[in-house]
């Protein structure tokens, strides 16, 4: 018997190793000699970085940058090789740009950068890197990506023609209010010679009622007063962008709302292509084959409920696992009240691992979580091991 452990995190508990590792202490004590393989997972947001440059035997680098504020701080990224040898650098925008990094009490879209995300890319173009996986989640800002093509040479220009530097030299999302051209001259032509692969888990478009300000400014600390101002101002930005291009610019296409707009910025500026973000890192982690020498697929995350089912990590392992007639078996930290089992047609059960009430902070410490991925895990193949050994020795 073959198992495949492929989790996904659960985000600022364990990480997709952590994850697979507790279950795989589960499936030892219930079967001592069982093969297996733990294997990084990831669906773009948090834990990108970790999971593929682990899973591809790559090297992090730390670089000096800026969080969302503008201020100076430290962050990782991934770089891996292929077997041309040629630099993939993995970034997550959430290092530089994310909401984590914003006490609570400054969170405000219209003060905060992504200028941060693009020193790391100009870090890694000057590396040698030449491809690119942008992991897109978990924001601090709503501006179109205008701090960091900032940082990476384009000029934003007012109405007086004068070129827009932002406070403390980083535009932030109050500065798309005075933008009236848009020069890419001066952009890295180093971003240009490169591909972009952008992970993208969301299908939102850039503006209007399902838009980033709409439907993630609130979480971001953008107040009801300011959403359709900015959602105007990001509105003729897009027309902006579109005078420039080449090539039919719609702000409406899926997934381009991503990360406070970031999602437009690589598609229409920097030319990357939108992918679902589980797609990208199990074929960077050569995954598959892993799965198709399994018996049974162990997947998971920290939270089951409506937006598993729009492309998260554990429903594209699923499919794969399927299309190869494997079990595939989920490990999730809880589940929605409203959520409904049988919207996971590909998993063939789903096990929350919580074994008493216990509180939110409780249940993410992550010794507690390791116990109960681990024990649930144990319970799982116990009663798997009864069923094959029973069924094979009938045989």
């Amino acid at each position: 018997m073959k198992i495949v452990f492929a989790m996904d995190s659960m985000k600022g508990c364990l990480s997709s190793l952590e994850c697979g590792e507790a279950a795989a202490q589960g499936l030892l004590r219930a079967i001592p000699n069982a093969q297996y393989s733990v294997r990084p997972l990831a669906d773009g947001g948090e834990g990108t970085v970790s999971a593929v440059t682990m899973g591809c035997d790559g090297e992090f680098v730390e670089v000096e940058t800026v969080n969302p504020l503008g201020e100076k701080m430290y962050a990782q990224y991934g770089i891996i090789y292929n077997d041309e040898n040629i630099k993939t650098a993995i970034i997550e925008i959430a290092s530089a740009a994310g909401l984590t990094l914003v006490h609570e009490n400054e969170r405000d879209p219209l003060k905060t950068t992504t200028y941060g995300v693009g020193v790391l890319i100009n870090d890694a173009l000057d590396r040698g890197c030449r491809s690119f996986i942008i992991g897109l989640g978990g924001s601090a800002t709503n501006d179109v990506g205008i701090g960091m093509l900032q940082a990476l040479g384009v000029d934003f220009i007012d109405e007086n023609g004068h070129i827009i530097t932002g406070e403390n030299g980083h535009l932030t999302g109050s500065d798309l209010e005075f933008i009236s051209d848009i020069d890419i001259s001066h952009m890295n032509p180093l971003v240009f010679e490169s591909n972009f692969r952008v992970a993208c888990d969301v299908k939102n478009p850039l503006i209007g009622e399902n838009g980033s300000s709409h439907i993630f400014g609130p979480q971001k600390g953008l107040f009801a007063s300011e959403i359709t101002m900015m959602d105007k101002w990001i509105q003729r930005f897009a027309q902006l962008v579109e005078k420039k291009s080449e090539e039919p610019v719609d702000p409406f296409t899926p997934g381009v709302g991503a990360a406070g707009g970031l999602g437009f910025a690589f598609k229409y500026l920097v030319k990357g292509s939108l992918e679902a973000g589980n797609k990208i890192v199990i074929e960077e982690t050569n995954l598959i084959e892993y799965i198709k020498d399994a018996d049974i697929v162990v997947t998971g995350e920290g939270f089951l409920d409506n937006q598993t089912k729009m492309g998260k990590a554990p429903i594209g392992i699923a499919e794969i696992a399927k299309k190869y007639n494997k079990t595939v078996i989920a490990l999730v930290g809880g589940v929605s009240a409203s959520f409904d089992g049988d919207e996971l047609p590909d998993v063939d059960a789903y096990f929350p691992i919580q074994r008493r009430p216990s509180s939110k902070n409780n249940a993410m410490d992550p010794v507690t979580t390791k116990i109960n991925l681990s024990a649930t895990s144990e319970q799982v193949f116990r009663l798997i091991k009864s069923t094959y050994f029973n069924t094979s020795t009938t045989k």
